[in-house]
């Protein structure tokens, strides 16, 4: 991956269109006249160093963002109540534009001074951004100088305002877009070996692309969550009652084999929590992986089989996590999912190891086990990350490198 970093890039004075993810959660209150909260400001907060650097060097700032999925113009989801959080997160005003492109994007436009910042409406309140429509592209990018995409969760969508816009004014990489490729190119391109990818998460069929491209990429593979069961059930060994997709043992099976070839060595868990009826608090045996009984239903995995990731962790160099290992949102059968995130932090923090995770519940995981600031990075791009682990081109990415490789 190469591309122009926002560092390399001279704002003074310059309109930037920096494009941002501001897809935040909310408490699904309304409008910001009815009281919606920010739930989660992480990826606002991840925002402050780009901000930052185009506020003390004199640029001359519109953000572009999407929130939700709007048909058209719809109140609902606008931008504009997120304008205290944002200011409160950066340290800087922020002013509102009543839309992207036409007369109030122009008036915006012809108001900024050297280190103002401006938030613009909701860019898919205009169909074409999803359409990728080059003439939507060409009047976002009629706004601008330069544009700075910082919006890596959004980099598998070729929309107009994170693939479009790169064909038409010099661009380059956010502080945040940057420390995300590095991050995962560090992970799975261009890794310290060995490298250990941990996956939970309950189906196979939603991640086969991923175990295919990783069988590929790293030394060890150690399965978790529901999808373990699939692979214990290609191989004859009992599941009971637990969530198993038993369609999909050939699949298992194929991924099995790529392994062997790749000299990839999958690593099932020793032991297993079942239980005879799944509640919270419910009681709770660890039986052996081999000896599964029919009756029960395996929610997690057991001591045995963290010791023995402990003791990969201790060979490795690198490890990506994607997904939790058993049913962590209801106690006890959080255990797992806590204890390997501990192991992991523990070897992360003395310095044996650069960890990555990011994708599907990691996030809620890692922090449900106290360890989401004790990974070397955590990505908060959803979609972006899983495909990323799939080994599928990003098109807001492509698009960046692209014109880095022309220039």
């Amino acid at each position: 991956m190469d591309f122009k970093s926002l560092k390399d890039m001279d704002v003074e004075g310059k309109i930037v269109l920096l494009r941002a993810d501001l897809n935040v959660p909310t408490d699904g209150a309304g409008t910001g006249a009815d009281g919606t909260e920010i739930t989660d400001t992480t990826r606002i907060d991840r925002l402050k160093d780009t901000i930052d650097f185009l506020v003390q060097n004199g640029a001359k700032t519109l953000i572009l963002s999407h929130f939700g999925r709007p048909k058209g113009v719809s109140p609902e989801f606008s931008l504009q109540f997120m304008v205290p959080a944002l200011e409160k997160s950066w340290g800087t005003k922020v002013e509102f534009a009543m839309d992207c492109v036409g007369s109030e994007a122009e008036k915006a436009r012809e108001s900024l001074k050297n280190g103002d910042v401006v938030l613009m409406e909701n860019v898919r309140f205009h169909p074409e951004e999803e359409k990728n429509d080059v003439g939507f592209a060409r009047q976002l990018a009629a706004l601008g100088d330069i544009y700075c995409n910082d919006a890596f969760s959004a980099a598998h969508r070729a929309h107009a305002s994170t693939e479009g816009l790169a064909h038409f004014l010099p661009s380059c990489a956010g502080f945040l877009m940057e420390a995300e490729l590095n991050a995962l190119n560090n992970a799975l391109e261009s890794p310290t070996r060995p490298v250990l990818a941990i996956v939970g998460g309950s189906k196979v069929s939603t991640k086969i692309s991923v175990l295919e491209n990783l069988v590929k990429k790293v030394d060890y593979l150690f399965l978790g969550g529901g999808m373990q069961n699939t692979f214990f059930y290609a191989q004859g060994i009992e599941v009971g009652k637990s969530l198993c997709e038993k369609d999909m043992a050939d699949e298992a099976r194929r991924i099995m084999d790529a392994a062997k070839a790749a000299k990839c060595q999958i690593i099932l868990p020793i032991d297993r929590v079942v239980v005879e009826q799944f509640a919270p608090g419910a009681k709770f045996e660890v039986v052996a992986a081999a000896h599964m009984p029919s009756d029960r239903e395996a929610v997690d995995v057991g001591p045995a089989s963290i010791a023995k990731l402990r003791e990969i962790l201790a060979q490795c160099k690198t490890v990506l996590w994607n997904g939790p290992l058993g049913v962590f949102e209801v106690k006890p059968f959080d255990q797992g999912t806590n204890a390997a995130a501990m192991a992991v932090a523990e070897f992360t923090k003395n310095g044996t190891i650069i960890s990555v995770a990011g994708g599907g519940d990691t996030v809620a995981a890692l922090d449900h086990a106290g360890c989401l600031d004790q990974f070397s990075y955590v990505s908060t791009a959803g979609g972006a990350f899983l495909e990323w682990m799939e080994g599928k081109p990003l098109p807001g990415v492509v698009a960046l490198c692209a014109q880095k490789k022309a220039a």
